[in-house]
């Protein structure tokens, strides 16, 4: 089985979730679809219809946390010491040619998200600064153009 790396953080969200989901979510449809049920013919039953939807949508979102946590190589930044490296986890600040600097987390694919400044550990920024260091330009391949940063400091937090 393919482990896939996940920050600490990632997976106390993906845990949080999966109770949110088993302790409220999951009664409250059993619940709905209890009651739409006691309105007689399901055949034409709206509630039913849309309260069962909804359950299939709960039960597969369930499945997938528990399906992502069990495969998780769950990563605690904090505990890291790579010597100042660009690893798995790491926080990353960069400045482009312009000035412009951007601060950019490695996750995991599950924990991307571009809006928070998390990037995933496959995508092309984060391919080109794996094992780099404080100091080094990076060239990335950015539609129509190649964008080069330099690291001005890794951390692990």
């Amino acid at each position: 089985m393919k482990r896939s790396p996940m920050t600490l953080r990632g997976a106390e969200l993906l845990r949080s979730e999966l109770k949110r989901l088993k302790g409220e979510e999951r009664p409250r449809i059993i619940k709905a679809i209890a009651e739409a049920r006691s309105h007689g013919d399901l055949s034409e039953n709206a509630e039913y219809h849309a309260a069962r939807e909804q359950q299939g949508f709960i039960e597969g979102r369930i499945g997938e946390i528990e399906s992502r946590l069990s495969t998780a190589e769950i990563i605690d930044v904090a505990t890291l010491s790579a010597g100042g490296k660009v690893v798995f986890g790491a926080t990353v600040e960069l400045e482009d040619a312009e000035g412009q600097a951007v601060v950019y987390q490695i996750v995991g694919e599950d924990e991307a998200d571009i809006r928070a400044a998390r990037i995933s550990v496959s995508s092309p920024i984060a391919r080109a600064l794996i094992g780099k260091v404080k100091g080094d330009v990076v060239d990335v391949a950015a539609p129509g153009r190649t964008v080069s940063y330099e690291i001005v400091s890794v951390r692990y937090v």
